[in-house]
């Protein structure tokens, strides 16, 4: 079961810690946010000596129609928002059914 609600901040924490959050105001059903870290890789055609290519990562937004879109930013809203809610891997799984 996800915690009491939080603030952006600590949502924010927790997303660098490794965690899954959502807004319990968020109409999308099953949605929540999650930071994914790239791990280096060849990107054969853009780099002349075939070495690693380092990505930076990114928050990827879990939609309501059970897609991992990458590039998700807070708005506004989202950053005063103190309904963030962390959540647990029951949460996590509950969402993707």
């Amino acid at each position: 079961m996800a915690e009491r609600q939080k603030t952006f901040g600590e949502a924010l924490e927790a997303l660098m810690g490794g965690q899954c959050v959502r807004r319990a105001g968020w109409n999308g059903k099953g949605m929540f946010v999650y930071r994914h870290v790239f791990a280096p890789a060849a990107v054969p055609g853009i780099v002349l000596d075939g070495s690693a290519v380092s990505f930076a990562s990114t928050f990827v937004l879990f939609t309501a129609q059970k897609v991992h879109q990458p590039g998700w930013n807070a708005s506004q809203p989202d950053m005063h928002a103190t309904d963030w809610e962390i959540l647990s891997a029951v949460d996590i799984l509950a969402s993707q059914v």
